[in-house]
């Protein structure tokens, strides 16, 4: 695994991740419409153009696996999406080891779906506290979902 910086190819890889029906269900937040290819790329458009956005592509063997990113904010927030082909292998938690060694600053938050134990699992073992809980709208999943915040400091 390695983090490395994002290429315009590397978006049409991210689309495809995004049309993956389990991801998008433990991600929660998702787009209205996942499909919607002018949205996707608006949005990655003003990510890759915010100075306050660190976002790396994670690649294994040659191959676009996810995409981990930072919100550097007042407070700043990290995301990260991983393909399902690639879940259950290490490589997100091999991720987000190198992206925390890459940014420090802290307190770093986390916002993650209750039933998502996979990420909550990989942000616990490094050091992330839940210090609280929202409540949002998931598109994905049409209802009310309960998010942990979580917290590293």
């Amino acid at each position: 695994m390695q983090l490395r910086e994002v290429r315009a190819s590397d978006l049409d890889a991210f689309f495809a991740h995004q049309q993956e029906p389990e991801a998008n269900l433990m991600a929660a937040y998702q787009a209205r419409n996942p499909a919607d290819r002018a949205v996707f790329d608006h949005h990655w458009n003003q990510i890759l153009n915010d100075p306050k956005v660190l976002v790396r592509t994670i690649e294994h063997d040659g191959e676009v696996a996810g995409s981990i990113l930072v919100f550097d904010g007042e407070a700043p927030e990290i995301n990260f999406w991983t393909s399902t082909k690639f879940w259950g292998k290490g490589i997100t938690t091999s991720a987000v080891d190198a992206f925390l060694a890459e940014f420090t600053k802290r307190p770093l938050t986390a916002h993650v779906v209750q039933d998502n134990l996979g990420s909550i699992k990989v942000l616990e073992r490094r050091g992330f506290k839940i210090v609280g809980t929202e409540q949002i709208f998931s598109n994905a999943r049409a209802e009310v979902v309960t998010e942990n915040v979580m917290q590293l400091d």
